[in-house]
């Protein structure tokens, strides 16, 4: 008799208290305690741009003086969007009865109103915090009185003569969509599954970073104070042995060092920030001396880009869109399997339920900063190379 076909199977749910992100949702509301890179400074200009960050659609503008702001797009006159608005030195003025609102939602001008509006003090549109900083627009979204110090970041303090801040918003193999089209949970916890490396990355796709990252590691993990961290060990021989560390920090940043193998602590880091429920974008910060640096790390297909593969070539050499997307818009994670290598994975996710069940008890999430002296972070990650025993150098 045939058995375990899948006639009759039935599907199961999501892990929606940590995958969802829109407001009043459990892990929505751990997002909404920390800020957020929303756009690369560069791309905010006095044209408003449509903007989705956590579920929430926002327009977000430059005035013309040169100050960002983040705000709800139905105008509280009479519900025209302000992203038809016109953006001015103060602020953006509304295009169907003129109100003007500065980034921080207050209205100054009500043009057809006498005196300009007598009451217009008493209005206000809402609004979001945002700050600049290392080239990238942040946003806050969360309860006004729970607003964290912005951070910063160690490896991108104290630039050397000729370093550069990088920016970049690409999304999967740079040239690929800038916002991808699932849940950004299953990109961001990929993370701590340094396994998928040797296999996805080299067997099937071709070797698409160095021989040493298609050897499998010895990995630990561990939990930090900030997140989940693993260190890969591999075996070079009389070249000796790859200490490679990797971080993921609370509420979605991944430090990932150089799959390209540049040695010492890692020049970058990324914010996996979600859209809504089904799409996010991925925000990278970069310090080198060569502007084009990000690109040149860029994994290939057999020496392709992934936006140039054709349907064919996506089959034959899947990356990390393909098998990530092929989760589906949201993992139905209730149907994993897990097992010894997928460690990581299971930490991660306990301490996401931590983080919300902190929030719903009132109190901060990890690596909540509210000292500014305390404001600089220290990254941990990158790839070490250690000198071989005597006894394999014989």
């Amino acid at each position: 008799m045939d058995t375990g076909t899948a006639y009759g199977m039935t599907m199961g749910r999501p892990l929606e208290e940590l995958a969802l992100v829109g407001a009043g949702t459990p892990f929505g509301e751990v997002l909404r305690r920390y800020w957020h890179p929303i756009a690369l400074s560069e791309k905010v200009t006095t044209r408003p741009t449509s903007i989705k960050v956590l579920g929430e659609d926002l327009v977000l503008f430059r005035t013309r003086k040169g100050v960002a702001g983040l705000l709800h797009p139905r105008c509280i006159h009479r519900g025209a969007s302000l992203f038809y608005g016109g953006v001015e030195d103060e602020g953006i003025r509304c295009c169907y009865h003129g109100w003007v609102f500065t980034p921080d939602g207050q209205c100054i001008e009500q043009p057809c109103e006498p005196e300009m509006g007598v009451h217009r003090d008493r209005m206000r549109q809402p609004w979001y915090p945002v700050e600049e900083l290392y080239g990238m627009v942040w946003a806050y979204l969360g309860p006004p009185d729970k607003k964290p110090v912005l951070p910063r970041y160690d490896v991108f303090e104290n630039l050397a003569e000729g370093e550069i801040i990088i920016t970049n918003d690409a999304g999967v193999g740079g040239g690929g969509p800038i916002e991808l089209d699932f849940n950004w949970l299953q990109h961001w916890e990929n993370v701590m599954d340094p396994f998928h490396v040797p296999i996805l990355h080299a067997r099937f796709s071709g070797e698409q970073f160095t021989p040493e990252m298609a050897l499998i590691p010895e990995v630990e993990f561990s939990y930090t104070p900030t997140g989940v961290r693993s260190v890969q060990m591999r075996d070079l021989g009389e070249r000796g042995r790859l200490r490679r560390v990797t971080e993921v920090m609370f509420p979605n940043v991944r430090v990932v060092a150089s799959p390209k193998l540049s040695g010492g602590t890692t020049n970058m880091i990324g914010w996996v920030v979600p859209a809504d429920d089904t799409s996010f974008r991925i925000l990278t910060l970069a310090r080198d001396t060569d502007p084009d640096f990000l690109r040149k790390l860029r994994a290939t297909h057999d020496g392709k880009p992934w936006a140039e593969l054709t349907a064919d070539e996506h089959q034959s050499m899947p990356g990390d869109y393909e098998a990530q997307k092929s989760q589906g818009d949201i993992s139905l994670h209730s149907e994993d399997h897990m097992t010894t290598t997928d460690q990581g994975i299971a930490m991660l996710r306990r301490m996401m339920a931590k983080q919300v069940r902190a929030v719903a008890a009132g109190t901060d999430p990890a690596g909540i900063i509210r000292d500014e002296k305390l404001a600089v972070v220290q990254i941990e990650g990158g790839n070490f190379f250690e000198s071989a025993p005597e006894s394999v150098r014989a």
